[in-house]
């Protein structure tokens, strides 16, 4: 049908539109984040754009449902503001022929945001957390910048050095502040090497001097050394088998049911059912007064979004922490606004409006007493 084309020509324009403004939002906002953490020694520098790019493939799944449902909400209200509308009802159809025109433009884009939330979601998050806690397990010396104050991996010590060798072996001009309970240490020294002992790295240190304070009692000591030896890496690994459930494939989540995991497939499996509701609501919300504007209209249906989707996110808590079961959760969220969506749809369709349960007044007949 040539009203059919239209629109999804019409829909198709206005979602890629929606789209890359979208993405570039949130490009800009992960590239500020990922470039905070990178200065505080989370994320390592060169791999900044690596753990950008894994973040922003992460959010397509609410960038590309929010996006289709701004598109259709916007699509629908110009319609009615250029008087299509009028045209199409007037031909004897109504608001729910539109229903088939749309799925079948959004079907696509349903689908991409199922199978992202399923597999992209755990396996992008997987990556990040594997490249952070690579960093991490870097020894204390290569995770140093030339002329920078750097936390160790422990968080027990502070680290500046001035590197001059392209194997970041050897340093000048080091500086070392360390807690260990109640002495703090402050060293210093002209020189530092790297040597490797089994599976510990030594820092090797040379003419210098550390001073010694007790915090408790107050006593210090000043010490002078020609060579100190101070270990930096006893080869402690980070616990990779305790990754969150936001990590897990979602194979793993079914063959290990738990209430942390329920939580996490409601989420990943609500992303889809929110996105065929969400269509419905963007139908019913799009009906605008041509004389008005569309302002109420746009700020209701952003509402609706925000609402819908935080919803979805207090479920998954409330799942996890084991106040709702996952399948009367989901039965009463999505199956409730599928409901709700499909009544008020249906009372758009037959244009129906709270004015008409308000009594009417009849005004007097002329020349009657």
């Amino acid at each position: 049908m040539l009203f059919h084309s239209s629109l999804r020509k019409d829909l198709a324009r206005n979602f890629g539109a929606t789209l890359v403004v979208l993405v570039t939002i949130v490009i800009t906002i992960i590239l500020i984040r990922t470039l905070g953490q990178a200065s505080r020694g989370s994320v390592n520098p060169s791999e900044v754009v690596l753990v950008m790019g894994f973040s922003v493939l992460s959010q397509l799944t609410t960038i590309i449902t929010l996006s289709l449902f701004i598109t259709v909400v916007a699509t629908l209200s110009r319609m009615y503001k250029d008087s299509e509308m009028v045209i199409w009802f007037s031909s004897g159809q109504g608001l729910g022929q539109f229903i088939g025109p749309l799925f079948r433009f959004a079907w696509p884009l349903l689908v991409v945001v199922t199978l992202l939330a399923l597999f992209a979601w755990p396996w992008s998050n997987q990556q990040i957390q594997e490249l952070k806690q690579r960093f991490e397990k870097r020894n204390d010396i290569e995770r140093v910048a030339p002329g920078q104050f750097q936390e160790s991996s422990g968080g027990q010590r502070v680290f500046f050095i001035d590197k001059d060798t392209p194997d970041n072996r050897f340093g000048r001009h080091v500086f070392i502040s360390s807690q260990d309970k109640e002495l703090e240490s402050v060293t210093t020294a002209q020189q530092g090497r790297i040597e490797i002992t089994g599976n510990d790295r030594f820092l090797i240190l040379n003419k210098g001097q550390q001073w010694l304070t007790n915090r408790e009692t107050g006593e210090t000591r000043l010490t002078q050394f020609e060579t100190y030896e101070l270990l930096i890496d006893d080869d402690v690994n980070l616990p990779d088998s305790a990754l969150a459930s936001r990590h897990t494939a979602t194979v793993d989540l079914l063959k290990n049911p738990s209430p942390e995991n329920w939580g996490e497939l409601s989420w990943r499996l609500g992303l889809g059912f929110a996105g065929i509701n969400l269509l419905l609501i963007a139908l019913a919300v799009s009906a605008v007064n041509p004389r008005a504007g569309r302002s109420y209209h746009l700020g209701l249906a952003l509402l609706v979004f925000v609402a819908y989707y935080n919803m979805v996110n207090v479920g998954q808590s409330w799942i996890s922490t084991g106040h709702y079961s996952f399948a009367p959760f989901m039965l009463v969220l999505h199956g409730g606004v599928f409901a709700l969506a499909l009544l008020w749809l249906t009372l758009r369709h037959v244009n129906w409006s709270w004015r008409s349960l308000l009594p009417r007044r009849h005004k007097p007949a002329k020349g009657s007493a």
